[in-house]
């Protein structure tokens, strides 16, 4: 009885040691995208009525609880069932990943024409100011679910040799730590400009520490947030080349000397820029086809 209970022991002990090993490891394959989704979420849950931001996060957030509950479940039975399907998903999510990395670079280069400017938030009524929400609610859960998959997949990616328990534990750690990590920090960063005006509101001096503090974290929000998009886009490219690198041949002997950032970012920016090419010459035909 004691000799067992000393061997489940032991067994839970190993268990727990190489789950601590792997989720370090799968933690530091999906940073890169996390960056990607902190910074396009801080976008997204910005630009709403301040006393609406939090309340939007939080639908947001629980969006992205619901998309984990439905990915977590079917990511796992490709891995017992049929394992080879995870590298496949890996390989069209790197593709994807490139694709949206280059796009953002393009974008950056060659801006698309202005749009007309939209009406500001004071001058819609409340039905609208709803409606909004939800439109923006929907889209930020919708690319929740895209970048959830990713990170999901490159997670089971780095532990999908290992048992099924300990993929499950590790999985779905790296999922909550991406939902709660992610969506927490979202939460501080829209809410800089409405601390920094607490602070300027603190006492009636105009040139006091506080209103120093309140005026800088203001005027640093834009700036957080542009910082993030070039980090994430960054990320994404780097992760999407790791993946050409060690999943197919042909990248894995591309450059062999050169560091690995290097040759993945590299990998990334040009795997991105065919598929960019591609995607774009796809859109230009069928609609041709639809303006015939």
């Amino acid at each position: 009885m004691a000799s067992g209970l000393i061997a489940l022991l032991d067994d839970v002990a190993t268990l727990m040691d190489d789950v601590s090993v792997m989720s370090k490891v799968a933690a530091k394959k999906t940073a890169g995208l996390l960056g990607d989704d902190l910074a396009v979420n801080a976008e997204k849950a910005s630009g709403f009525v301040a006393d609406r931001e939090l309340p939007v996060l939080w639908a947001i957030t629980k969006g992205s609880l619901l998309n984990k509950v439905i990915i977590l479940p079917l990511a796992f039975l490709l891995s017992a069932f049929l394992p080879s399907a995870i590298t496949i998903i890996l390989i069209i999510g790197g593709f994807y990943l490139a694709y949206e990395g280059a796009e953002k670079i393009y974008e950056y280069f060659f801006p698309h024409a202005p749009k007309k400017k939209k009406e500001r938030l004071s001058r819609l009524t409340e039905e609208e100011l709803k409606k909004l929400e939800k439109t923006k609610i929907k889209s930020a859960i919708l690319t929740d679910f895209i970048l959830s998959v990713e990170i999901i997949i490159i997670a089971l990616g780095t532990v999908v040799d290992s048992e099924l328990s300990t993929q499950i534990i590790v999985v779905s750690l790296i999922a909550l730590v991406a939902t709660i990590g992610v969506y927490g920090l979202v939460a501080l960063i829209v809410r800089m400009d409405e601390f920094g005006q607490s602070l300027i509101d603190i006492n009636e001096e105009t040139n006091s520490f506080s209103d120093k503090m309140g005026r800088f974290l203001i005027g640093a929000l834009p700036k957080v947030i542009k910082g993030l998009t070039i980090v994430g886009t960054i990320a994404l490219l780097l992760v999407s080349g790791g993946i050409f690198a060690h999943n197919i041949d042909f990248f894995h002997h591309i450059l062999e000397s050169w560091p690995s950032l290097i040759r993945d970012f590299l990998v990334g920016l040009v795997m991105g820029f065919i598929t960019l090419l591609v995607v774009s010459g796809v859109k230009k035909l069928f609609g041709k086809k639809e303006i015939a």
